[in-house]
Order: structure tokens, then C-alpha cells, then sequence
């Protein structure tokens, strides 16, 4: 096992644990730097209250930090250093601390999205000239963006190859342990009330579905991590495109937040893969989509206007539509495609959606309305438990064709067949569009098909009780497949 890294600042004076992506207590570098260094410890939340930040947090993390918080307070009391709440500009947050204080060393884990990079290494700067040691580590990727070369010296641009190399050369540390115990100052500090903050919603209820599907925090993380490894990850690479099983992980708000780390899930997943050697084609699968977590990473530090701007730079001059009503339908789940819909009303009522599902909406949005890709990475950004600055502009990007490594724009989700395909019996789409309940399998992804005698049997008047349609999925694909001939001069595709 690595040597321990160590908070080097006088014993006697406090050590500031700044907690922001890394709400955990193992394998948490600067928790354990501070735990080893023997001087007291200032565990610290702040949230931030930054002037001008162009990505302050959603309504659904909002939710899902007031959860995580709540579990992390509880486990820092029963470690023995409480955690301490503060809302601000951090750099201000921070110098107030120190000056009540007396701390003479603040420590945290490295955050990725852009503004924040640069925040960072202001506060650090602004620190060490001070005289205080102010140290960052990474807790929250494999291996850090700008230690990743092709053969040319320069950064990857196609996963595959990204993948393999990442893959080859990658020997991540062994997970650390939370620390035994943790000693607070003798005057603990005055700070915030959770509940003050405001992060849960008000009425009417939104907050419901969340409560009822998620359980956030450091034990909830590992436990369904624990979970997924003891079988259900054998057939993670049939299931995981099934939104009607519960075939994935669904780590990806705990990764979010950092209740989990990569390395923890990588040795996990590895250490099962060596004791039952028949999950080991499905672990590799799950990895893989591990590392196209760290590819929008590394993309995103590679490229820092990746979540406003499309990184194929010729995208630029796409002729986008303007359509409220068609937007506002996307986003309510009343587009009239039955598979869309239930992906859009999914993710409102849980906060998060499928991930095939999320490629099919993102078509449509995309593809189908002609709408700029970045209106839905803003409302995904409002929406999802799991939003990620990296993830939500990587994946955006991917399916509106206009990123690194991309689908092509000429690859359009047919709505119809992707549903028929994922979704054979119809139970997604039940779950989640109850309205077409009683549709047989045959009639449940395309109901405007369905003779009028199947309608009437089921109870569902199109217009009234279900959408029509708002576009035709074949004009739509054609009117897109024409602008994008105009942009790039190229030929036809095929729909997917």
C-alpha cells in the first residue's frame, strides 16, 4: 500500500478539510493527509455563493446535496470532528476561518469543471503567499486529465484508443480506509444550519419521486456498488441497454457527488472479476464506461468551453430552430413518441434517466426538432441527480454529432425501433406513460398506429388522453439530414 500523504502545518494549529465533490470519508486524500498529520481538524462544506459562475447547482443536486450533507455531518460527529457548514465566495469563507481559527494548513480534493480550476488555484495562490500550506489532491478520477498523451504528445480525441491506453497503463492507487478518528479544536467554530440553505424544493412536492428512488450518501454509494458486483454486473453488457430491468450500476449521481470514488469502484470491481471469474467480460464492460467518465474529463480540461461551445468548431453555424412549444413538450414528456416521453417523465419524477433512453431524447431534441443541443444540457443540468459539467457537454456532444469523438449527426434514433428493440413488451414505457397502460406490446410504441377498436379497448384517445405526435420522425429526419448536408456537404445516413 502507498505511503499516506500528511498534513505537514503545525500540530498545534488547526487543519481545513475543504469537502466539495468528495463527500466521503475513505479514500478521501485530504481527510487522510489531515487525519495523519496528528493536528485538529476543520472538516468544511461551503457553499458557494460565487459571482458570476456560469453553473451554479440545479434544483435536483440541490436535493441531492442536502441528503449527502445530512449523512456526511452524521459520519464526521461519529468520527469526532463535526462537520461545519458556510455559505459564500470560498476565498472568503476560507481567509474568515483561518482568521478565527488560527488554522494554519487548508486541504482539498481537485474539482474539474473550469471556473472552478480557476478559483482553486487563485485561493492557492492567494494561501501560500500568506504562509499557509494549501494543498489540492486528486480524489476524484483514475489519472489526472493532462497525464494522458496519445503517441504525438497531445490529448485523445477518440475513446477507443483513449480506453486502451488508460487501460494498458493504469495502476490506480489502492482505495484508504476513513480514519479511525479524527480530533476536533478544542472551540469549534459557528456555522450554518442545513436546513437554512434552502435546498429542497417547496411544494408542490417535486422533491417526492427523488425520495423515493435514491438514497444519497457514502453507505448508500457502497452498498449498491456491493450490490451490483455480486451478480447483477454479469449481464451488464446486454442489460445495461434494457431501461425496462434494472440491469446498470446507477453509481452515477454518488460518483457525482464523490460519496464514491473511481479508484474504490476500479479495485472492487477488479478484486471480484479475480474471485468469480465468470463476471469478468461484464466487469470489463462496466470499466469501460468508467473510463468514458474520465474521456469527458479529459476532454472537457483539454477543451474548457466544451459544455457552450461544440468542439467540431464547423457545428457553430448550424441552423438551429427556435421552438418554445416543441421545447416544452420535450422537457414535460409530451412529445407523442412513447419512448421519449417516458425517458423525459422519468428523469422529473427520479431525477435521473436511462442511459440508452437518454441518447433516444437526445435525438429527438437534437435531430428530430432541430433544437441546439445545449437547451437540453441545460435542462439535463436542472434536472439530473447525477449532473456532471464533463459528463452532461461529453454526452450532449457525442449525440448531437459535434463532439470529439461522436456519433455522427447522421445517425438518427428512430424513436419507434429503438423501443421496440429495448423495451419489447412495453413495460418502460408503462411505467412511466400510464396513460398507455393498457396498450398491447405491438401498438405501445407507436400508438397513432394502432387501429381505433385497440385505442378504444385500451381507454387512450390520442389528442386528449396521449399526445399525437408533435413532429413526423420521418420529415424531421430528412429536414435534418438536409441542413447538415448544407453544413458539412456530405451524402445520406441511415437511422439507427
Amino acid at each position: 500500500m502507498p505511503s499516506q500523504p500528511t498534513a505537514d502545518a503545525n500540530p498545534a494549529a488547526p487543519v481545513i478539510v475543504w469537502f466539495r465533490n468528495d463527500l466521503r470519508l475513505a479514500d478521501n486524500p485530504a481527510l487522510t493527509a489531515a487525519a495523519h498529520g496528528g493536528a485538529p481538524v476543520i472538516p468544511l462544506y461551503i457553499l458557494e455563493e460565487a459571482a458570476g459562475d456560469p453553473w451554479p447547482l440545479g434544483g435536483a443536486s440541490r436535493w441531492w446535496l442536502h441528503g449527502s450533507l445530512e449523512r456526511l455531518g452524521t459520519a464526521c460527529v461519529r468520527h469526532g470532528a463535526p462537520l461545519l457548514l458556510r455559505r459564500g465566495e470560498p476565498g472568503a469563507v476560507l481567509d474568515a476561518l483561518i482568521a478565527e481559527t488560527g488554522a494554519g494548513c487548508v486541504l482539498w480534493n481537485r474539482r474539474y469543471a473550469p471556473a472552478q480550476v480557476a478559483r482553486d488555484a487563485a485561493i492557492k495562490e492567494r494561501l501560500r503567499a500568506r504562509g499557509i500550506d494549501a494543498r489540492s489532491f486528486n480524489a476524484g478520477l483514475l489519472a489526472e486529465p493532462w497525464t494522458i498523451r496519445n503517441k504525438s504528445g497531445g490529448p485523445f480525441k477518440v475513446f477507443t484508443p483513449f480506453w486502451r491506453h488508460l487501460a494498458a497503463t493504469l495502476t490506480p492507487p489502492m482505495p484508504t480506509r476513513a480514519p479511525a478518528e479524527l480530533t476536533a479544536p478544542a472551540q469549534r467554530p459557528a456555522g450554518d444550519a442545513l436546513d437554512d440553505w434552502g435546498l429542497l424544493p417547496g411544494k408542490p412536492d417535486w422533491a417526492a419521486g427523488l425520495r423515493k428512488r435514491w438514497v444519497p450518501g457514502e453507505a448508500a454509494a457502497l452498498s449498491h456498488l456491493a450490490d451490483f458486483l455480486d451478480g447483477p454486473v454479469a449481464a451488464y453488457p446486454v442489460e445495461r441497454d434494457r431501461p425496462d430491468r434494472a440491469g446498470t450500476s446507477a453509481l452515477s449521481p454518488h460518483l457525482a457527488f464523490g460519496e464514491i470514488g473511481p479508484r474504490q469502484v476500479w479495485h472492487a470491481a477488479r478484486h471480484a472479476a479475480d474471485a468469480r471469474p465468470e463476471l469478468a467480460a461484464g466487469i470489463d464492460a462496466f470499466l469501460r464506461e468508467i473510463g468514458w467518465r474520465e474521456f469527458n474529463h479529459h476532454l472537457l480540461h483539454h477543451a474548457p468551453r466544451m459544455a457552450e461551445e461544440p468542439l467540431d468548431e464547423r457545428f457553430a453555424a448550424f441552423p438551429w430552430r427556435a421552438d418554445p412549444e416543441g421545447l416544452a413538450a420535450w422537457q414535460r414528456g409530451r412529445t407523442g413518441y412513447p419512448i421519449v416521453d417516458a425517458g423525459m417523465r422519468q428523469l422529473w419524477e427520479t431525477g435521473w434517466m436511462h442511459n440508452r433512453v437518454r441518447m433516444v431524447v437526445g435525438s429527438f431534441l437534437v435531430k428530430d426538432l432541430l433544437l441546439p443541443w445545449q437547451v437540453g444540457e441545460r435542462w439535463f443540468w436542472d434536472t439530473l441527480v447525477d449532473a456532471d459539467l464533463a459528463q452532461n457537454a461529453g454526452n450532449w456532444q457525442w449525440v448531437a454529432g459535434c463532439g470529439a469523438d461522436a456519433s455522427p449527426f447522421f445517425r438518427v434514433f428512430n424513436p419507434v425501433l429503438q423501443g421496440e428493440k429495448f423495451d419489447p413488451q412495453g413495460d418502460y414505457v408503462r411505467r412511466y406513460v400510464p396513460e398507455l397502460g393498457r396498450l398491447p406490446p405491438r401498438w405501445i410504441h407507436q400508438p397513432w398506429a394502432a387501429p381505433a377498436e385497440v385505442l378504444a379497448r385500451a381507454g387512450v384517445r390520442l389528442g386528449t388522453d396521449y399526445p399525437r405526435p408533435i413532429v413526423d420522425h420521418g420529415a424531421a429526419r430528412d429536414r435534418a439530414l438536409e441542413q447538415y448536408r448544407v453544413l458539412k456537404g456530405q451524402g445520406d445516413g441511415a437511422a439507427a
